[in-house]
């Protein structure tokens, strides 16, 4: 078989080391009956590794196959752990690249919540671009500072580039990372004192964690605190921190484009691991992923017990891989989540129904599966505060 070429640095040392076919290829578009959520499009998984550079992803993608719109439905903004997450990263950002009464892009940006925050806590003004940004849903105070583009970023809008270019969650959806990036750089032009401020999934930590559900088809790319930083430094950029946030499972990146032809001037970050360590990580996650999948079908088998019912919270993209990687069906009975826009739908790929918290009063179940441990402490009280007493295991 003929090398792939690395979207991130176009080496030719890369190396398939996970496989998985029949993977429905989103996993926030939800469906309005059983029926279309099972006959969902499906797609295959062929996670690559490239050993010059470090970066991870699906060499089987096809972005033919993907449908943003404004049916998309990825916010996780009605967690109250969430929010005060991204409050605080707002915060931060505002207050260290003194962004009051500046312009922000958000690249990505959903439903705007989080660039209304931005805009709120600086007294910015906003343009964010998103084919799923729902208008009707932004509001308060800086609404009618905030321009919003319902359309992909694409060089055509390089135009926009002001003192900060923010993007949270989108990097790990496209398959050509150097030329997004490329785009980015090329459109800041000599403006070196934009900000550039990353956020996105954690690789190493799925890797060493066998987090199977955190590898799914809208992810095409993932990447690892080095990988990342070795890709903005190749696409003219300067690394200024490298950290990881929300209980180790983001990395967030401050940046800035350096000077044209200029070298890095700092060294590798801390948060930089070496290549060694990030293939050592693939290895464990190629050799172990088999066995974890089967352990988590045992150990559900063995918490239901004989008869009893068990539910998962969450529905977004970790809940349709967890499902559809066990190739769970009848073993779940529904799925819980508190965003009111996913109630009352299904899931791709199984079929599974979306229901309120509330919908378990009725008949609690026995066993529940977190699928974000960070939002234990929330499920469980929404549990007691219910009297619901079912264990409650996280992946």
């Amino acid at each position: 078989m003929a090398a792939i070429a690395c979207p991130a640095c176009g080496g030719q040392r890369t190396d398939i080391f996970y496989a998985q076919d029949g993977v429905p290829v989103h996993s926030c578009l939800l469906m309005k009956d059983p029926e279309a959520a099972r006959a969902f499009p499906t797609g295959s998984i062929r996670l690559a590794f490239c050993a010059t550079c470090g970066f991870i992803f699906n060499c089987a993608f096809d972005a033919g196959l993907q449908s943003y719109s404004t049916s998309y439905e990825e916010t996780q903004s009605f967690s109250p752990r969430f929010r005060a997450f991204a409050r605080e990263l707002a915060g931060r950002w505002v207050d260290r690249h003194d962004l009051h009464g500046k312009h922000v892009l958000e690249i990505g940006c959903g439903k705007a919540e989080f660039l209304v925050l931005l805009c709120e806590l600086g007294g910015n003004r906003g343009t964010g671009i998103d084919p799923g940004v729902r208008p009707e849903r932004v509001d308060g105070p800086a609404a009618e500072r905030i321009e919003l583009i319902q359309d992909f970023y694409r060089e055509r809008y390089g135009y926009l580039a002001g003192d900060a270019v923010v993007c949270r969650h989108t990097l790990e959806h496209i398959l050509p990372v150097a030329d997004f990036l490329g785009a980015i750089r090329a459109s800041i032009a000599n403006r070196l004192g934009t900000a550039v401020l990353f956020e996105l999934p954690d690789v190493l930590r799925v890797l060493r964690e066998v987090a199977f559900w955190d590898v799914y088809y809208e992810h095409c790319s993932y990447f690892s605190a080095g990988s990342l930083a070795r890709l903005f430094r190749r696409t003219g950029f300067e690394v200024d921190e490298l950290v990881m946030e929300y209980d180790g499972q983001y990395l967030v990146l401050d940046a800035h484009a350096a000077a044209e032809g200029a070298a890095p001037v700092r060294p590798p970050l801390p948060l930089e691991e070496s290549l060694g360590e990030l293939e050592a990580a693939v290895e464990h996650f190629s050799s172990s992923a088999q066995r974890r999948i089967e352990g988590w079908r045992h150990q559900l088998d063995q918490a239901r017990g004989e008869g009893g019912r068990a539910v998962i919270w969450g529905s977004g993209s970790k809940g349709v891989s967890y499902l559809t990687t066990l190739g769970l069906r009848e073993e779940i009975d529904c799925v819980v989540d508190i965003n009111p826009y996913r109630q009352g739908m299904y899931m791709p790929g199984t079929g599974h129904a979306i229901v309120a918290p509330e919908a378990l009063r009725g008949c609690p179940p026995d066993v529940i599966v977190a699928m974000n441990p960070t939002y234990r402490n929330e499920i469980s009280a929404m549990c007691r505060s219910m009297g619901i007493g079912a264990d409650l295991l996280a992946v």
